[in-house]
């Protein structure tokens, strides 16, 4: 049976999304020694750690893999979800996602390699099949072309952003935190795609995370509810708006997300649902609610003046159990 080859891109920079691959090859078999290809297709021979491919090669190979392997997929984990989870909790949630993507095309395998010395799937009914392998992007075949396609998956992910983003140079720097990127931070501060969670941009906005979720799981009414206000995040992003505050809190009031879009600005409250006994999200948004909302958003202008030149509008955002976003609506 097939191997399932894993690895990540994007542990370290300062912006864009985490990506997991998960490939099957076709099969091959390669002589004692690695170095010829006993049977099997002939590009199989040139797989390797990503990072000592040229981009022309790695572009080329990806392609190839893409087309040809009988199963391959990709877990993404957006700059929001690390920044809530941290980076295990997010290495773990890409893996399960990419795994999830692979099963779902009914491909068998029989075994999981991991690049590394992490078990991504420990605590999971996949947990037996897993070996983790030191320096495994360059060793084990299935796990150089994940290399491979999560490398050039990520990278054109960034390039796409630098026409949204053209200050930060993200074609270039692909989010890592080069002098130019962290000139232009300081110039025109963050954008949403910006981690918030790692230094030096978290000193600079004083991120603090909403929960502590490193050991919860997902059952947890904390993490359901930031995993609710993530897609709400990743939803308005898609219509365009930029994410300007998440989890806003005084002592006295709090508002989920607060995004700019055009000339106003959105100040939106998140209602996840695991299901509908007790009514829809909605439900809960009630005149005392939208009072506090009221309130919330008047707290907000007031410390930053640099918005009030914005209209603002109170919304709201009924998320299912699927953490799909059922519902936006503008409240006034």
């Amino acid at each position: 049976m097939a191997i399932l080859g894993i690895d990540e891109v994007g542990r370290g920079p300062l912006a864009g999304p985490l990506v997991v691959s998960a490939v099957i090859l076709p099969d091959f078999e390669l002589s004692n020694d690695g170095r010829e290809l006993v049977s099997g297709p002939e590009w199989i021979l040139e797989l390797k750690d990503s990072k000592k491919l040229s981009v022309k090669k790695r572009e080329r190979l990806s392609q190839v893999i893409l087309e040809e392997a009988p199963a391959s997929g990709l877990g993404w984990v957006s700059p929001m979800e690390i920044d809530e989870l941290g980076m295990t909790k997010a290495l773990e949630l890409g893996t399960f996602r990419a795994v999830k993507s692979i099963k779902q095309l009914h491909q068998p395998f029989s075994q999981i390699i991991i690049d590394g010395k992490t078990n991504f799937l420990a605590l999971t009914p996949l947990e037996k099949y897993v070996t983790t392998v030191v320096k495994a992007d360059d060793l084990i075949k299935e796990v150089s072309a994940a290399s491979i396609v999560a490398k050039v998956a990520r990278d054109h992910y960034m390039y796409d952003l630098d026409s949204k983003y053209p200050e930060y140079g993200f074609s270039s720097n692909v989010g890592y935190g080069t002098a130019k990127h962290m000139a232009a931070i300081r110039e025109f501060g963050i954008c949403s795609e910006h981690r918030k969670s790692f230094e030096p941009i978290k000193s600079m906005v004083g991120f603090r995370r909403s929960a502590d979720v490193n050991n919860s799981v997902v059952k947890n009414t904390t993490l359901i509810g930031t995993k609710g206000e993530t897609a709400v995040c990743e939803y308005l992003v898609s219509l365009g708006h930029e994410i300007v505050a998440r989890n806003f809190k005084t002592k006295l009031c709090e508002i989920d997300i607060v995004s700019v879009f055009d000339d106003k600005i959105f100040f939106t409250e998140v209602k996840t649902r695991k299901n509908t006994n007790y009514g829809g999200g909605f439900e809960a948004i009630d005149k005392k609610k939208i009072e506090k909302m009221k309130f919330a958003l008047e707290v907000f202008l007031k410390s930053k003046p640099n918005f009030k030149q914005y209209q603002p509008l109170l919304a709201a955002a009924n998320v299912n159990g699927k953490f799909s976003v059922e519902d936006f609506l503008i409240i006034r």
